[in-house]
């Protein structure tokens, strides 16, 4: 059955280029990104991760850590990192997963048989501190993923996590948010000290509360 956004990201534990990654207990208290790709040594997957390494400091930033996955082996993976830091000019320093056993990739429902019955799709897993799937996102394998748009979602995810707010369509971090509906006129002024604007009852904005 595939997963769904709220569920308890399943935990396993799987060899990696970074050595055995028990998935919960790297996880700890930050928040997470798993992305799958369809094989190694193919010239999109190896442009996606290139892109992750270059954007490893926006992750940490974020508090967040960042683990590809793959159907290849091991050696595979090391030999294939050797062409990505090479052509993408970066140095890949998280986590690939082996699972040539295809144990993870099913735990996470990433092969679409429609698709493919042995490679991947492109899946992203944004999963949070309290070890649930805040995000889901599916990109084909002919398409590769727009990695900033990850880091959009993610500030978004973060940032509603701990205020009473929304993001309206294209937002961006420091941008005005959207007040969720279950807060009170009478209470504008007390939760949103940086002030607010009522458009109609239903729509009210105030500025970025973080």
């Amino acid at each position: 059955m595939a997963l769904r956004i709220g569920e308890i990201a399943p935990d396993f534990k799987a060899e990696s280029t970074q050595g055995i990654v028990s998935f919960h207990r790297y996880v700890q208290n930050h928040w997470a990104i798993l992305f799958s790709h369809p094989s190694d040594f193919t010239p999109v997957c190896t442009s996606e991760l290139g892109m992750v390494a270059k954007l490893q400091v926006e992750f940490e930033k974020r508090n967040t850590k960042v683990l590809g996955i793959s159907a290849g082996t091991l050696e595979s993976h090391k030999r294939w990192i050797v062409d990505i830091e090479e052509t993408q000019e970066t140095t890949v320093n998280f986590p690939v997963i082996a699972d040539p056993h295809k144990k993870v990739i099913h735990l996470y429902d990433m092969i679409h048989p429609f698709f493919s019955h042995t490679e991947t799709i492109r899946s992203v897993f944004i999963i949070g501190p309290d070890k649930k799937i805040k995000s889901i996102l599916i990109y084909p394998a002919n398409t590769g993923r727009n990695f900033h748009e990850i880091l959009r979602m993610l500030d978004s995810l973060r940032l509603t996590s701990v205020y009473e707010v929304a993001t309206p369509a294209n937002w961006e971090y420091g941008q005005d948010c959207l007040v969720l509906s279950g807060v009170k006129d009478e209470e504008l002024a007390t939760t949103f000290p940086k002030g607010f604007k009522i458009l109609k009852p239903y729509l009210r904005t105030t500025p970025q509360p973080n």
